[in-house]
């Protein structure tokens, strides 16, 4: 397996718009210069996931997670660095150039790639079977025309057949270069006790399952025989690439339907999903017959603000699929049933009425969960007091989860009148039930802080971490006039340091500035050796040169590592590059100012009228021109750290370089320059005043020692030096302002 270049990584994030890589899987909108949706990492109601074009990172405002459109397909969809790239790459039709791997690399890849493999190999082998062999054609295919799918249907779905031989797929794949232990781990074949091996899927149609990406991560199949023995479904057993909590029939093919009507419509079965779709009704996906859970909730809330239940007249169905609502409730999706005419489930109704058809009825059909469901379970419970008691109950603890009181007190009312109950009886059992939920979610996030709190940051625990805290380097930048590798900085271990909380959050603090910007102009200062010549100084020059001076480093060592790469590239990487944004700017700012000209001379307007339009063109191109500057200057260090293929240091730095707020058209935009010369300062400063009393607190602590009396005066001396120094620090803290 070889790895992609330098050179065609850099080609691929360049034309990354993380905008459009989030919107694939999160329904976004435009809040001011950023887009906001529902995080995809968590449940929640009310959107605090943040997409910033501008900075290419995304960020959770609510549950912290934070990263860049290859960090994001990682973790959602579960993939390597390398599948991440290979899949951008895809999406904008960017040629993959590799080299290859190490033995090491090679090992962390395979075990993931190999099963995707072995799966899109079967995927052919099914497909193929289906269409171009005897028996896919007269067993598979003539079921599938039975059930009335046409062959878009089957093609769109990548329906196959299996051949019912014991090992036929079995001896294609291992011909073809897979092992036994691939189709093992993917379930597709299964090892009995006495060794043998034999097809999991043989003599089955197969339902292909895929990720929200499209890659085939499990298969399902079903039986044509008519024996009671032989098991209807059989699905693929859950792996490293598939699991059944986060995964819905059809959501690959209906995600863009969902997203367009903003509405999900759930069956129960494959066909149910497929023969929906045949009939025009594509926001159409399949729990297939197990329970909602967590992951697939959140899957569906990414692109819907509503679910739309289907059911037949099944009662038994109906009250064991009305069990697993509330959990659709809470996540705060609108939830309305249709209950299809007797004798029809999803799949016969699509077969047998026009798309205007089926969505004319779900239209006219749509009723509200609640009265759906107190008809359901009352009419089961007849005039039996105890079931009927209970059915009530059920009932409330499904109003108890509404998030909004006013919605609540409107299916009260109806639930009342309904069950025929006094209002003010339902009322007191329904306080009780929300005060239940809310002291279990009390609870839960109590719980969730204390463990938050195990891991915090500051590393008051950090002596008895290992070295894999710190962050390995980032790969070295290109040198875009050669296409050649600078070579890499020097890696310096991580330390095992003591590092407090103090002095982690004002550390915190400077690196921040550094990241978000670097080498943007700050100001003048003058040579050591010449008291005549100013010269300028950038961001990280400013704090290189204040951390010189006082003879401190970083001491968390993520940040110390940042700090590194950022000094490197400042010295290697920014001259060439800089170098040709200049020349980029300044060709563009004179062909503008050339069309300008021309255009206002064309208008045959007297010579004064010309000159102040001509001075106004110049100054908006000048203003143009170094706006240009101070965001490729402000913005250098955080791109190229971006770019690593080291997820710490990514994630690290996505976090640190998003904002605090969300911020919209009514907040003024932030100068730059004027930022970084108000707040870097004070940054600074606070830091070395935090450094300060710690040392303080550290010569008390030496004073406390046994010492000899020389030691003991020198400890005196050198805290009282120190005491006047901080006490200078209190003064000015918070006063330091520069002026570019």
């Amino acid at each position: 397996m070889a790895k992609i270049d330098r050179v065609t990584v850099d080609k691929i994030l360049d034309a990354t718009n993380i905008v459009d890589v989030v919107s694939d899987f999160v329904s976004l909108k435009k809040r001011g210069s950023s887009y906001l949706g529902l995080c995809p990492f968590h449940n929640e109601r009310t959107p605090s996931f943040s997409v910033s074009p501008s900075r290419g990172i995304f960020k959770c405002f609510s549950c912290g997670k934070a990263g860049t459109a290859v960090s994001f397909l990682m973790d959602l969809e579960s993939m390597n660095y390398t599948e991440a790239l290979k899949w951008l790459a895809r999406k904008y039709n960017i040629e993959i150039k590799e080299r290859e791997l190490t033995s090491e690399e090679k090992e962390a890849d395979a075990a993931r790639e190999r099963m995707f493999a072995v799966n899109e190999f079967a995927l052919r082998y099914f497909e193929e079977t289906l269409a171009d062999t005897e028996d896919g054609r007269a067993i598979g295919l003539s079921y599938f025309r039975e059930r009335g799918i046409s062959d878009a249907m089957i093609k769109r779905f990548h329906l196959g057949y299996a051949q019912d031989r014991p090992d036929d797929l079995y001896k294609k794949a291992i011909a073809a270069g897979f092992t036994e232990r691939h189709l093992v781990e993917t379930g597709l074949a299964i090892k009995t006790e006495r060794g043998t091996l034999y097809d999991r899927f043989k003599g089955r149609v197969i339902y292909p399952v895929h990720s929200l990406s499209g890659r085939v991560v499990a298969f399902g199949g079903r039986t044509l025989r008519k024996e009671k023995t032989v098991a209807k479904y059989v699905n693929s057993p859950e792996s490293l690439i598939y699991s059944k909590s986060r995964e819905l029939y059809g959501m690959y093919q209906a995600r863009t339907a969902i997203a367009k009507k903003k509405d999900c419509i759930l069956v129960e079965g494959y066909m149910d999903v497929i023969s929906m779709h045949q009939a025009g009704v594509e926001n159409v996906v399949a729990s297939s017959g197990t329970s909602l859970t967590d992951g697939q909730i959140r899957m569906i809330k990414r692109f819907a603000d509503s679910v739309t239940l289907i059911y037949d007249s099944d009662a038994a169905g109906i009250k064991a699929s009305l069990r697993g609502i509330n959990m659709l409730i809470a996540a705060g999706l609108s939830l309305r049933v249709v209950l299809l005419p007797e004798g029809d489930d999803p799949d016969s109704f699509a077969q047998n009425h026009s798309s205007g058809e089926v969505e004319a009825y779900i239209e006219e059909h749509r009723q509200d969960l609640i009265g759906f469901k107190v008809d359901v379970l009352m009419k089961d419970a007849g005039s039996d007091p105890r079931a009927r008691t209970e059915a009530i109950n059920d009932i409330l603890q499904t109003i108890a989860i509404i998030p909004d009181v006013v919605e609540q007190s409107l299916y009260l009312d109806e639930c009342a009148r309904k069950v025929g109950v006094d209002v003010s009886a339902l009322s007191a059992q329904l306080k009780r039930f929300v005060a239940k939920n809310a002291e279990t979610a009390y609870n839960r996030r109590q719980a969730d802080k204390a463990r938050e709190s195990i891991s915090d940051i500051a590393g008051s625990a950090s002596s008895q971490r290992s070295s894999a805290d710190g962050i390995p380097p980032v790969e070295p930048p290109v040198d875009m006039a050669g296409e050649k590798e600078l070579k890499s900085p020097p890696v310096q271990s991580a330390q095992s340091v003591h590092v407090s909380r103090a002095v982690y959050l004002a550390e915190e603090e400077v690196i921040r500035y550094v990241l978000r910007r670097g080498l943007l102009y700050m100001c003048d200062v003058l040579r050591h050796d010449d008291d005549k010549e100013l010269v300028p100084m950038s961001v990280v020059d400013y704090v290189e040169y204040e951390f010189r001076f006082d003879n401190i480093t970083f001491s968390h060592e993520p940040f110390a590592e940042i700090w590194r790469q950022t000094l490197w590239l400042r010295d290697n990487a920014w001259p060439a590059e800089w170098a040709a944004r200049e020349r980029e700017l300044l060709e563009r700012r004179a062909t503008a100012l050339a069309l300008g000209q021309e255009d206002i001379r064309a208008r045959g307007v007297d010579m004064d009228t010309i000159d102040k339009l001509e001075k106004a063109l110049v100054e908006r191109l000048d203003k143009e021109f170094n706006a240009g500057v101070d965001e490729f200057a402000s913005s250098f260090v955080r791109r190229h750290l971006l770019r690593s293929d080291n997820r710490e240091l990514t994630d690290l730095v996505a976090r640190l370089t998003s904002d605090s707020v969300v911020l919209s058209r009514m907040y003024p935009k932030v100068d730059p320059r004027a930022d970084a010369c108000r707040k870097l300062p004070l940054a600074v400063n606070t830091l070395k005043s935090v450094l300060l009393k710690e040392e303080l607190q550290c010569i008390t602590a030496e004073l406390g020692k046994p010492h000899g009396e020389d030691e003991i005066m020198e400890l005196m001396i050198r805290y009282r030096k120190l005491k006047e120094i901080s006490m200078e620090f209190d003064k000015f803290t918070g006063e330091i302002v520069i002026m570019p």
